[in-house]
């Protein structure tokens, strides 16, 4: 098996695409190896350096912090990668352990489908993730994951990208922030 990296805007954080399954269902990102019993996230968050680890269908984000050098840390990150798929596991992970089931409303229903629809692919592919948080008084409050989160070029992405979007789709948005 080939383990692939991409860069992502963010320079703490790379992209790991192991040619097959990740997630079986969505995306989301994990600081805490306490937080999870999955082997390879445990393991991959024990590494000295590692901040924390995004998920999506096929790839895997990891967040380093400033003072470790990618050098330090990336071929680690592809051979855990690789043994995890050797061992004839198909999945990184299938469900969501942080999914929570709310009742939105109307407005709520079509910012999570603009945001589904039109912007995470391209967060996506950056190695990120959008994920609606709440709307209250004309102000939508996201939560940037992956790449996303820290990264230099977020503020300008979530102002003249995200922002610009919900409020030319929905005149009841006045302003996104992150959370």
């Amino acid at each position: 098996m080939f383990v692939q990296t991409e860069t992502t805007p963010n320079p703490n954080s790379l992209k790991f695409l192991p040619g097959k399954l990740v997630s079986k269902n969505g995306s989301f990102e994990i600081t805490k190896k306490d937080d999870v019993k999955n082997e390879l996230i445990r393991n991959i968050l024990s590494i000295n350096g590692v901040e924390g680890i995004f998920l999506n269908k096929d790839f895997i984000s990891i967040n380093k912090y400033d003072d470790t050098s990618w050098d330090d840390i990336k071929h680690i990150v592809i051979s855990l990668i690789n043994d995890f798929y050797s061992s004839g596991k198909e999945f990184v992970i299938d469900k969501d352990p942080f999914e929570a089931n709310e009742n939105l409303g109307e407005i709520e229903k079509k910012i999570v489908q603009i945001l589904d629809q039109k912007i995470r692919p391209a967060v996506a592919r950056d190695g990120g993730d959008i994920r609606f948080k709440e709307f209250k008084d004309g102000v939508v409050m996201v939560q940037l994951q992956g790449s996303c989160s820290g990264c230099p070029s977020s503020t300008l992405t979530l102002k003249q990208g995200v922002q610009n979007l919900l409020c030319h789709y929905l005149p009841e948005v006045k302003e996104v922030i992150a959370v």
